[in-house]
């Protein structure tokens, strides 16, 4: 490993310790790379999120080497129960090579936690309480040469210095707006809307997605809304229970989405328990940054990773697997760069992380950003949810495409599919 050059110096800094920050150190540090992980809050702390994860995600836990068992505290799911157009219909994770056939549920107040943990115990330096303000930049080169914060609670001003910044930071990412790196506006934003509540259902073995979301509050017509509902069982007495929606339409702006959030459940049957005195959390919302909305993921020593980088699937609003799958692939192109001779070498390999992010992903958040045009429209989300979900064949393939669950190769009919589309999109 290499030395630290000082407490406030190292090879990389990391800004964030949500999934894509952790990850991004986890590897960094294992392959002998000195990390700074700088995270603004201290664990365990609280996210917005569905706290469902995919057989994707899963994946990348099991790469981290992770203790997923039941006995660690993780729900296991088989698959996506999917309800709409008076249908319901149960689908299992696809059984691939590539990827496991369940996935997880586990609160985010510690699912975060046992990243950060992990990355720390492959050698990252953790600084919790740290909150990160403005970049150092090289007044020659224009390059980030690391970062001004405010350390603990006595908010102590400290610097510290790297020649590589990763932007782990989320959504708003303070970094990346202070290098001009602003959000896409030709890019999906969606958001999330979530509570908890005590419930007879919170040992179901299935993600539950319902495809319709009426708005039936108030005289008039009902009005079918640009999202999906999710009710997700954690295992622990409570269900997690959401909406995600599109930004994509007039309703977007127009609505609160919390008052649609309590009208929804309050649809629910009784006995669920989704009623205001069972709510165990208040109503919070997160926003969904979706397919590359901050682009270049790297510039002048910067790396965009997770959401700071927009990188949350436009299908499903899955933004984890994608923030870990960046934070490792940023940490491969690091370790590559590091081992270059000469400053140009570097660059030449950092270069090559957004290259690398457009082919993994490109032509599937293109297809992403088609498809949430289309469920944009009431009219199209309507007959899809009324003629899709009667053939289960299609919702089979539907899944596949929804949570990006395919094997490159060897894979039947439908991967080829899948791939064959992704491939032929552009890569924007």
């Amino acid at each position: 490993m290499t030395e630290p050059l000082s407490e406030h110096s190292a090879d990389v800094i990391v800004v964030g310790a949500g999934p894509a920050g952790s990850t991004t150190a986890y590897y960094l540090a294992k392959a002998g790379l000195d990390v700074l992980l700088l995270e603004k809050t201290a664990f365990p702390r609280e996210k917005v999120c569905g706290d469902g994860l995919t057989p994707r995600a899963t994946k990348q836990l099991v790469s981290m080497g992770i203790d997923i068992s039941e006995e660690a505290g993780w729900l296991r799911n088989k698959g996506l129960r999917i309800i709409g157009g008076g249908m319901r219909l149960q689908l299992d994770w696809p059984d691939l090579a590539s990827y496991p056939d369940y996935g997880l549920v586990r609160k985010r107040d510690d699912f975060d936690e046992q990243l950060a943990r992990q990355a720390q115990k492959a050698g990252a330096r953790l600084h919790e309480r740290c909150n990160v303000g403005e970049p150092i930049i090289d007044d020659r080169t224009g390059r980030v040469t690391g970062v001004h914060a405010k350390l603990g609670e006595e908010k102590t001003p400290v610097t510290f210095h790297a020649p590589l910044v990763v932007a782990a930071d989320g959504n708003s990412s303070r970094i990346s707006l202070a290098m001009g790196l602003h959000r896409r506006e030709d890019r999906p934003m969606g958001v999330a809307v979530r509570t908890y509540f005590t419930s007879p259902r919170h040992d179901d073995d299935y993600l539950e997605s319902w495809l319709e979301l009426w708005d039936r509050r108030g005289p008039g017509e009902d009005r079918l809304l640009p999202g999906y509902g999710w009710i997700f069982g954690m295992g622990d007495g409570t269900s997690n229970v959401g909406l995600g929606i599109l930004n994509s339409s007039k309703a977007f702006r127009e609505l609160d989405w919390r008052e649609v959030l309590k009208a929804w459940c309050a649809s629910m049957p009784e006995d669920w328990g989704y009623t205001p005195e069972n709510m165990t959390m208040p109503i919070r919302g997160a926003a969904l940054p979706m397919a590359f909305n901050r682009q270049p993921h790297y510039t002048k020593g910067l790396l965009l990773v997770g959401d700071a980088g927009g990188l949350v699937n436009p299908f499903n609003g899955e933004g984890i697997a994608y923030a870990m799958e960046s934070g490792q692939i940023a940490a491969d192109v690091i370790v590559q760069a590091h081992a270059r001779a000469t400053p140009a070498q570097r660059e030449l390999a950092l270069l090559n992380y957004p290259q690398t992010l457009k082919d993994v992903y490109g032509g599937y958040y293109t297809l992403g950003r088609a498809f949430v045009k289309l469920i944009g429209n009431p009219k199209v989300m309507k007959i899809a949810t009324q003629r899709g979900l009667t053939h289960p064949v299609l919702m089979k393939f539907t899944l596949k495409m929804l949570a990006n669950l395919t094997d490159p190769t060897g894979g039947d009919a439908m991967d080829r599919i899948i791939n064959g589309l992704s491939k032929v999109a552009p890569k924007a």
